[in-house]
């Protein structure tokens, strides 16, 4: 494999790979990721899918329209409120379905994870909800962590390679 800069991009040419309009072969780049990977993380959000899908589909129908992300702390209070009663109804259910949430979030990295944790002192009170939130926010990082590690790096090779051996090398502490 010969690799060949022409105007500031990197041509990989191979021997055995499609020819170009110049008559000299270019290497087809295929995706970063195998099979297997690619299914391990196709796998694993179709599983928190699937989850949170059960969840909505157990909830009450007088909840759906009232639910909704808090964006600052006076729409925390109303969710807060209208979450107690069913927190109360069914607290098993409740909890399942707050873990699977905020677990989801912080997998994934969806920006309200503080308002989970905000919400969960409020709902369960200081002590259940510290471990409530120590609990989830452990589990969906290390899951966010083990997921990155599994798709993040040949995706970081694939799209960055030279400012990967950059940083490998050190250059970046001079």
């Amino acid at each position: 494999m010969v690799v060949v800069e022409m105007g500031g991009q990197l041509l990989h040419r191979d021997e055995e790979n499609t020819e170009s309009r110049t008559g000299k072969k270019l290497k087809v780049e295929k995706s970063p990721l195998s099979r297997w990977e690619f299914a391990a993380a196709l796998g694993v959000f179709l599983v928190f899918l699937t989850g949170l899908f059960c969840i909505y589909l157990t909830m009450p129908a007088a909840e759906y329209g009232e639910l909704r992300l808090p964006r600052n702390l006076s729409e925390l209070r109303v969710l807060k409120d209208r979450l107690a009663t069913f927190a109360k109804d069914y607290p098993a259910k409740f909890i399942l379905g707050y873990c699977s949430i905020y677990i989801f979030m912080q997998t994934f990295m969806i920006p309200g994870t503080i308002f989970m944790s905000l919400l969960a002192g409020a709902l369960f009170g200081v002590i259940r909800g510290l471990f409530l939130v120590v609990f989830n926010a452990t589990a969906g990082a290390s899951s966010c962590y083990f997921l990155s590690k599994l798709i993040g790096k040949p995706i970081v090779n694939w799209l960055w390679p030279e400012k990967l051996r950059y940083f490998q090398a050190g250059y970046f502490f001079l």
